[in-house]
Order: structure tokens, then sequence, then C-alpha cells
């Protein structure tokens, strides 16, 4: 393709186009990179504080791991209408994987306890990303509870005090409760989960899909398994293993397009995008083969990856307050719990 007076490559092209439409489609407030400094501040000190009473340093969310296992992330672009073939689902191809399954509490506390559940996947060997990887981040939920960066600071600030309750009720003042997403909260809390690879998982923020917006999705395909023993403390890690000792697993990878920008906002993913107006399409199909990922020494890897939705092509760049806040922290904390444990902090390449 031509632009001027210079031939330039039509992936060049696409990612020039869709950092236009980023620009011009995020609203940034004047204060919210104060705000996300506000919030490294208080998660960096509570890192700090763990890691100086003897325990190492662990992730101020998702501390408690399920899991990580091998896999792979097929795409299937046949499938896919061609105006959506960007980026990682542009053409046919296979990339290996690691997947993460977790509770989203900093607090490593039994699976019995209503909590959202991860799901994050690293692709491994993707041209054009500054990492070599690709991270798809998601939880069990559709939606998330927090708006924006300066909520963020609430919810963090409550957090930091023992009392979340206090994020949706700040004061006495009814005009000021949190109603909207405390009912997320709820409905977080309430969801059954007896066996991560039997959950759907959303990734409630947007991202770019060259020059549209996405969100994307991932939904188990075949049979469920049969292990559901909810007994033991952690339960979720010992029904993954029973079901991946005697057979595999599999995900349908979905992306969901905007199609209403008024109904289907960047800015405030606590807003579910309507599946009715807008349905998710399979693009992708994630294969996780009959493993253990149990040793000491696959354990200690998980432990070390580092999980961000800024590891990412520049055609799927994340949009939004709340992804341009976990810019930010992803990175400030990955960096710090690397410095405090002594690990050396890299992303895998290649295959396994």
């Amino acid at each position: 393709m031509k632009i001027g007076n210079q031939n330039l490559p039509l992936c060049l092209v696409l990612l020039s186009a869709s950092s236009v439409w980023a620009a011009g489609h995020e609203e940034i407030p004047p204060t919210e990179a104060a705000a996300t400094q506000q919030i490294v501040s208080m998660i960096e000190k509570s890192v700090r504080v763990e890691a100086g009473n003897g325990s190492s340093a662990h992730r101020d969310a998702h501390a408690k791991a399920h899991g990580c296992v091998r896999a792979e992330f097929s795409v299937t672009p046949k499938q896919v209408p061609e105006d959506l073939r960007v980026g990682i689902f542009a053409e046919a191809r296979t990339y290996p994987a690691w997947i993460r399954y977790s509770n989203a509490s900093g607090k490593v506390q039994d699976d019995s306890v209503g909590d959202a559940r991860g799901m994050a996947i690293k692709l491994i060997g993707v041209e054009h990303s500054t990492s070599g990887t690709q991270d798809f981040l998601m939880i069990n939920h559709p939606v998330f509870l927090v708006r924006n960066a300066a909520d963020y600071v609430e919810f963090q600030q409550a957090l930091s005090e023992g009392n979340s309750v206090k994020f949706f009720f700040p004061g006495l003042n009814p005009f000021n409760f949190r109603l909207h997403e405390f009912g997320i909260a709820n409905a977080i809390r309430s969801t059954k989960a007896v066996n991560p690879l039997n959950s759907r998982y959303w990734s409630t923020t947007p991202y770019l899909l060259g020059n549209t917006a996405m969100k994307f999705s991932a939904r188990p395909c075949g049979a469920a398994s049969p292990f559901v023993e909810n007994a033991s403390p952690n339960f979720l890690r010992e029904n993954m293993q029973k079901q991946l000792a005697q057979g595999q697993a599999c995900f349908d990878f979905m992306i969901q397009r905007q199609s209403r920008p008024s109904e289907m906002p960047i800015e405030d993913p606590t807003i579910e995008w309507s599946e009715k107006d807008s349905p998710f399409i399979p693009v992708a199909r994630i294969t996780i083969p009959t493993q253990a990922f149990d040793s000491p020494e696959q354990s200690a890897f998980c432990e070390n990856l580092s999980f961000t939705p800024w590891h990412a092509l520049p055609a799927h760049q994340p949009l939004g307050g709340i992804n341009r806040v976990r810019k930010t922290v992803y990175e400030t904390i990955s960096r710090l719990r690397h410095e405090l444990n002594g690990d050396k902090r890299s992303e895998p390449r290649g295959a396994f």
C-alpha cells in the first residue's frame, strides 16, 4: 500500500490506523496520572510489607494459582469475518501457550471463599510484539467492578484498610453509594466455580481490533469435566489435576466487536456489552493436553511469569482507563516482586 511517496507494508498501515483510532476514542481524565501513582504507591507498600514479614513477595492480586498449564492456541481464520482478521487472528497458526488459573484475591485463601477466578493466557513466539508474547487476561465474570482510575484509588484504599465494603458505601450520603458496583461484586462472589476447566471467562475491558474495539472470552468446549468435588481448601487445583491426568480440555476463544459505541463504552468496564447486539465470534481453539503440572519447578516457573494486557501486538492495544492503570501498576509490581525475591524477570521464548 502506498501512502504519500512511501510504500508501506499492510501490517504497518493497520498498526498506524489502530493508533489513530485509539487516540480518537479514549477519554483520558487530567487526574488519571496522579490517581495511577497513588494506586502504585499503595500496592507497592503492601507488597513490601508482606515481603518484609519473612515471606516471598507475591502478586498483589491473583496471588493463589491453581496451576500453570501448557496449551496450544490455534487460530481458525476461515471462521472469522474478513474485517476481523487482524493481528493474532489474521492467519491460520498455532501458538504454544502457558495458561495460569487463579483466585483473584491478593490473599491465599480457601477456594470455598467467594471470589473471581482468573484465566491468564500467554502466547509465545509472537512477532511484532515488543515482549515476544501476547497475553489475554480474563476473569469468570463479564464485567469489572471499578469504573476508572479515580474510583480505583478509593477501592485500593478500602482494601488497604481491610474494609472493602467502604468502597461501595463510603459514607452516610446515599448519593455516594456505589450500588451498581456492589451488585457486580455480589454477583462475582456468588458465582460457583468448582473446576477451572468448566468455567467461562471474559476480558471485562476492551482492546483494539484493527480499526475497531473488541472484548474477548474463553468458553469451555466439549463435555464438562466430571471432577467437581469441593471439600478440600484447594479443590480447584485438585479437580484440574484429576481432569488433566486422564484427558485433555479445550476452550473456544471468542471476540466481540463494539457495534454500538454509545451502549458499549470504552471507558467503563462495569457495563456489559450486549451479546444480543454483538455476539461473540469463535476465532481460535485452546487445547490443553493431558499433563501433570504440580512439580516444584513448574510451580516456581509459574510464579515467576508476569502477565499484563500490555504484552500485546499494537493491533490489540488495551483500551480504557482501567487498562491504562494496569500498564503502570502491573509493570511496577512485577519488577518489584522479582527484585525482592531475587528472581530474573524475563518472558518465555520459543516452544516449551
